[in-house]
């Protein structure tokens, strides 16, 4: 884990992906690391596709800790830096919002931003509706605040079923290899 100065500076995103997730969340950590210092990444948590009627892959998700390298607003970030980098891992995107992808890339939190409009909320909500978002979280940093909770997430950890949360150890540590220099 590289340690940064300001923990309030840190943008934590959401990285997710069912189709060749071994190959694209690589692939998407190094395209994210020409814009973003990557300080940190949860282990890799392999969970069932939510709000499907057909059968598809599980899905790995991590959460990646990170700082900006230059300025730039959560919009331009996610409109600019994350759906590009989604178009060049070939992402489709569909009316269904759960179909598979190669890569699903979301600000969970962008410092201390609030923001709530139409099509973009920060924090995001699902950080409290899917443990995988709150336990990456919680390993990332077990005193974060959230609005609207305004408690530190270590508080929360009896409302949810991290204990079931199946982790992906291979992906997990040539992750931390390769972006963290651990191992």
């Amino acid at each position: 884990m590289i340690q940064a100065d300001n923990p309030e500076e840190y943008i934590y995103i959401g990285v997710g992906s069912n189709i060749e997730p071994e190959i694209n969340i690589p692939k998407s950590l190094h395209e994210l690391k020409k814009y973003l210092d990557i300080l940190n990444i949860s282990p890799v948590f392999i969970t069932p596709p939510i709000g499907v009627s057909k059968k598809q892959p599980d899905f790995f998700n991590c959460i990646v800790e990170t700082k900006l390298i230059e300025e730039m607003t959560p919009i331009d970030l996610k409109f600019n830096v994350l759906r590009n980098i989604e178009k060049q891992l070939k992402r489709v995107r569909s009316i269904d919002k759960y179909a598979p992808r190669t890569i699903d890339l979301d600000i969970l939190l962008f410092r201390d931003t609030i923001i709530n409009s139409e099509d973009f909320v920060i924090p995001d909500p699902d950080i409290f509706s899917r443990d995988f978002l709150f336990a990456g979280l919680l390993y990332l940093n077990p005193n974060l605040i959230i609005y609207p909770k305004n408690l530190p997430l270590l508080s929360f950890v009896s409302c949810y079923e991290i204990h079931k949360l199946k982790i992906n150890c291979n992906l997990t540590k040539k992750l931390w290899k390769e972006f963290l220099h651990e191992y």
